[in-house]
């Protein structure tokens, strides 16, 4: 993996755009760690400040500082979509290796599954736990929901490609020495996949990132959890453009449309990388 990372870095520039944006807001995040702040505290500084030297990012009305509390929004945002990305790349990986290394009943039942869950309306289904949860809905379990219905796409995905491993030569020889079709599936066919597992990933927080601010936004979540759908929900309440603290939407939009463009680019770069041709074409061959 160091390997492909370097070809990227070296050779799609696009990848290493996505790797400066998505870092950059990582370590923003990670700043929030050293926050002279609590995250949840209000009139902590004199509010409505436009940014200055003092305030990078300006005050809001409800008195805290937007560089601070950003960087709490972002770090559980960004840890939200990687509780997500992971959680279903899990289940991805297990039902496509299964239903396409396995084929027949199993195949045909995983995949029927899938279509269920394909044709669930994801966003009314949301609303419905936060109606039916309210105040137990945590940033965790919304992850635990969203990963539960975020996988089937992907699954189909690696399905597609587990299905062409399986009459490959080394998964015969693979089956004549022995080996249990478990470890064949992780330990032969899933290297095969990881390529795909790592875009969709990218292409996964993207998704979750963006229900999870439109839910915020709404009201639809734990509004006194800091988080960009949180933040647009407060400088909503309060009415921010119509009073004049621009800043209090605009820099949030900002930071979360580079976040978007990095994980697209990383996306983008990663599909580009599983086509040998396109690979190929970027490293300079014919």
């Amino acid at each position: 993996m160091l390997s492909v990372f370097k070809d990227l870095i070296r050779y799609n520039i696009e990848f290493a755009i996505g790797v400066f944006l998505v870092g950059l807001i990582t370590v923003f995040a990670l700043l929030s760690f050293f926050s002279p702040y609590p995250p949840n505290e209000i009139y902590v500084v004199f509010p409505d400040q436009p940014p200055s030297p003092e305030f990078w990012f300006g005050t809001n009305s409800r008195g805290q500082d937007m560089f601070w509390n950003l960087s709490f929004a972002f770090r559980n945002t960004l840890t939200f979509g990687l509780i997500v990305a992971v959680l279903s790349r899990i289940i991805s990986i297990t039902v496509g290796l299964l239903a396409g290394y396995m084929g027949g009943w199993v195949d045909r039942v995983l995949m029927f599954f899938s279509d269920i869950f394909v044709a669930i309306p994801i966003f009314p289904i949301l609303i419905l736990f936060y109606f039916v949860f309210r105040g137990d809905l945590t940033t965790y379990s919304l992850a635990l929901v969203m990963a539960a219905l975020g996988w089937p796409f992907d699954a189909r995905l690696i399905r597609s490609v587990a299905l062409g491993l399986r009459h490959r030569e080394f998964t015969r020889h693979a089956v004549f020495a022995g080996m249990a079709p478990a470890r064949i599936m992780f330990q032969e066919h899933l290297p095969y996949v990881m390529p795909i597992v790592f875009s969709t990933a990218m292409a996964n927080m993207i998704w979750s990132i963006g229900f999870e601010v439109t839910l915020g936004v709404l009201g639809f979540t734990n509004i006194n959890n800091p988080t960009i759908g949180t933040t647009l929900y407060w400088a909503n309440n309060h009415s921010a453009m119509v009073v004049g603290t621009w800043w209090w939407i605009i820099v949030p939009v900002i930071l979360i449309v580079l976040t978007f463009l990095g994980l697209f680019l990383l996306a983008v770069s990663m599909n580009e990388y599983i086509d040998p041709r396109s690979r190929l074409r970027r490293m300079g061959g014919q």
